[in-house]
């Protein structure tokens, strides 16, 4: 298999899975732990007319950025590289992600805001996984790049532009998989009664250490 599709395919089961997790804390907290944009816009808002109720959304809300934050300082610190390369610890990072949202599922029910900051230090190591496929940098916790690259070159293309078809399937693909990702837990939590976040947990820890095992074996 070609390097770029390894990449790729690892993108879309990363995004598929930000977004499970992200919609299990949403639905227990109320607080989204893979991207922030939106609930700190909420929360401009609301402390104009500030509340305990408010204030208790800042508290959380700001464990998760400064979780998220935290995690990809240490991303950076330690794993981090633009390309790809199979020498770094990606299964063991990954299953380390899992396991922090395992324990997100322990202990969301009597510590919430505990619950969101291990969760969004996760995310923040998953998104500053990030690597390049063919020049495109392949976010994976938050659809904003994604669906603005989708945008412009699809624009781009229906003008004229010679834009080459794998530019435009590859934020359309990662985009298609967050959004798959969000509709599976959703339908998991209320058809099913299972909660995502320890699903996603335990495939985040069975996908690391079977991507370590197979990348011993086989590379």
């Amino acid at each position: 298999m070609r390097i770029q599709q390894v990449i790729l395919a690892g993108g879309c089961c990363l995004a598929f899975g930000a977004a499970f997790a992200n919609i299990g804390l949403l639905l227990r907290t109320g607080t989204s732990v893979s991207h922030l944009t939106g609930d700190i816009s909420k929360l401009s808002i609301d402390l104009v007319r500030s509340s305990p109720e408010v204030m208790a959304e800042l508290g959380r809300v700001s464990v998760a950025a400064f979780a998220f934050f935290v995690g990809a300082f240490v991303a950076g610190l330690l794993i981090h590289h633009p390309t790809l390369d199979f020498a770094r610890p990606y299964g063991r990072t990954v299953t380390g992600i899992g396991v922090l949202f395992v324990l997100s599922w322990y202990v969301v029910a009597g510590s919430p805001g505990l619950a969101i900051g291990l969760a969004a230090f996760g995310c923040g190591i998953q998104n500053s996984l990030a690597s390049r496929y063919r020049g495109i940098i392949l976010r994976t916790t938050h659809l904003t790049g994604m669906i603005t690259d989708f945008g412009i070159t699809l624009g781009m293309r229906v003008r004229g532009f010679d834009i080459p078809r794998w530019k435009i399937a590859v934020p359309g693909l990662l985009t298609a998989a967050f959004i798959a990702g969000g509709i599976l837990a959703a339908a998991l939590h209320f058809l099913a009664g299972r909660d995502p976040i320890l699903v996603a947990g335990i495939a985040y820890i069975s996908a690391g250490l079977i991507w370590t095992v197979v990348k011993h074996v086989w590379l």
